[in-house]
């Protein structure tokens, strides 16, 4: 079974769920700062201040990233009904040239924003916070839509810098994610602990 029309929403559901894959480089900025040497294994068997908080936050973002997929699916089949996806080939032909494509476009465009609004609101600086701070998830996301909003410029060009990394990630065929997701996660953590 060709799962090829999967791609795009899985891609774009990377960024819902970043920032908590994003945990292990937080903790190396952490240790940094704190003069404490980073190792892998501190980087991979991390004690969050929080506990298991960071982790529920995590699932939370992971059920975001799959309701996000499953919504991205069915925007496809409202505008093209049982019309198999014509593969990664011939997509841009499919999207580009036909009014159900634009429209679809358009729709997919305002969904997938308001998913990433929502998930870059409750993680910007929430993880981070977990990982930081011994609080539970709840308050954490709050205080990073808190904290979001009332940097709302601020943060909206940060989300733009995420953004325009990300696609040009995309454009070296995702290789590019091997300087810029470090370089993201460092500064997401700098971002936080600048704010708090």
């Amino acid at each position: 079974m060709e799962l090829d029309y999967i791609l795009f929403p899985a891609l774009a559901g990377f960024l819902v769920v970043g920032p908590f894959i994003a945990i292990g480089l937080y903790q190396k900025s952490r240790d940094l700062e704190a003069g404490v040497r980073p190792s892998f294994r501190r980087m991979f068997f991390l004690a969050a201040s929080s506990g298991g908080q960071v982790w529920f936050t995590g699932a939370i973002l992971g059920l975001l990233m799959l309701v996000w997929m499953r919504a991205a699916v069915i925007i496809y089949a409202l505008f093209f009904g049982l019309r198999p996806f014509p593969g990664l080939d011939h997509v841009a032909e499919m999207l580009f040239t036909t009014p159900y494509g634009w429209a679809m476009l358009a729709t997919g465009t305002i969904a997938g924003g308001l998913f990433a609004g929502f998930a870059f609101a409750i993680s910007a600086f929430s993880i981070p916070m977990l990982l930081d701070e011994p609080t539970d998830a709840f308050t954490a996301m709050g205080t990073s839509i808190s904290l979001v909003w009332n940097n709302l410029p601020v943060m909206l060009g940060w989300g733009g810098v995420v953004l325009a990394l990300f696609l040009l990630s995309l454009a070296t065929g995702l290789l590019g994610l091997i300087f810029i997701f470090p370089w993201l996660g460092h500064a997401a953590w700098h971002s936080y602990r600048a704010i708090r």
